[in-house]
């Protein structure tokens, strides 16, 4: 048994309950804006810290014990990368660079150099021992968010061998070979409803889908080769855990796809995150009275632009989203860059309380 919970604001807030002020949690906020978070880098390469449950805790705490009484939620610290890895591929991280795929997926024939039902429990115990430690060690503070990738958004890691600003390979298999896309898309789906239902029985009290490359395609394209996977895995993780009654809140983020919006109301999910570029007032009048919390939405480098900018774009932000009292989780509209002062992330989580407490 774990420890009881002392603040489960944001899973009451999931679940479209009233809540007296809006949670707020940050994308990314394990992680390399925090000195401390350095220290611990400078001793092991990314994928060991990924790998070492005690690191791994160690980093998940870091944000909640510095900004303690702040934030309403940790997340695991680990990447998406790792379902790949389970699926047999490579990946190192490059320092100043990001994830590099030596050798990536080139033809529909490399799909036979993957394990099709790769055994998630084995391959990525680690993750799952490093939720069991972190929930221990949380001591119930604020609820553990477990995470995974949105099939597209791996696919395109696996193909382009890394991060691109084309997307030219990725999406050529999508047009030239959208047969082994889909085989591809289907693994990737199918492995993660496994690895996703895994980290609730760790421990994990809810769910992220990052579905970062979401905006790179099109309406059509999202709606043949995103949302349809993205329905499937949060149908899939919910139809699993009901075998053992358990339930926990689900969010989906695909960053940039604000013309899906409505579509992604009626997915299943019960919040949906948004990126900077969606208006708040447009996202309220699109849900309409669909039982569906938001998420986000404030520009990461507004953290940049000093006080008085950060406080009046917050303020902003929370009466936008009708005071998010109800149906509303505070975050920024992507993962928090690495050059923003944690000071100004403390004085951005302080004015999160300040207005979301006072509407």
């Amino acid at each position: 048994m774990y420890p009881s919970m002392k603040n489960d604001l944001i899973i009451r807030a999931a679940r479209g309950e009233t809540v007296e002020r809006p949670p707020v949690w940050i994308m990314r906020q394990a992680g390399r804006y925090l000195p401390e978070y350095h220290k611990v880098r400078s001793k092991q390469s990314f994928f060991e810290m990924c790998q070492t449950p005690e690191t791994s805790c160690e980093l998940t705490l870091q944000p909640i014990n510095r900004f303690d009484g702040l934030l309403d939620a940790a997340i695991i610290f680990s990447d998406i990368l790792v379902i790949p890895q389970a699926l047999g591929m490579q990946v190192v991280m490059l320092e100043q660079k990001g994830p590099h795929f030596p050798e990536p997926l080139a033809t529909p024939e490399d799909l036979e150099k993957l394990e099709k039902v790769p055994n998630i429990p084995a391959k990525l115990g680690y993750v799952m021992d490093a939720i069991s430690l972190t929930r221990e060690n949380l001591d119930g503070r604020v609820p553990l968010l477990g995470f995974s990738g949105a099939p597209w958004t791996i696919m395109a890691y696996m193909i382009e061998g890394g991060g691109s600003k084309t997307f030219t390979k990725a999406k050529s298999w999508l047009f030239r070979y959208p047969e082994a896309s889909r085989r591809l898309l289907n693994m990737v789906t199918e492995a993660t409803i496994v690895y996703l239902t895994q980290q609730v029985y760790a421990g994990a009290q809810m769910l992220q889908i990052f579905d970062s490359w979401a905006g790179e395609l099109s309406p059509q394209d999202f709606l043949e080769f995103s949302y349809p996977y993205l329905v499937r895995i949060c149908e899939g993780v919910k139809k699993e855990l009901n075998k053992s009654k358990r339930t926990v809140p689900m969010i989906v983020y695909p960053k940039g796809a604000w013309y899906a919006l409505d579509k992604l109301c009626d997915s299943g999910y019960d919040v949906i995150g948004l990126d900077w570029t969606m208006d708040p007032k447009e996202a309220v009048r699109i849900r309409g009275d669909r039982r569906v919390t938001f998420q986000g939405n404030l520009d990461p480098n507004i953290l940049y632009g000093g006080r008085e900018i950060i406080e009046s774009r917050t303020k902003e932000m929370i009466e936008g989203f009708k005071g998010g009292k109800q149906g509303y989780i505070i975050n920024l509209g992507h993962g928090i860059t690495p050059g923003v002062n944690p000071d100004d992330v403390r004085f951005f989580l302080e004015q999160c309380h300040k207005y979301g407490s006072q509407t």
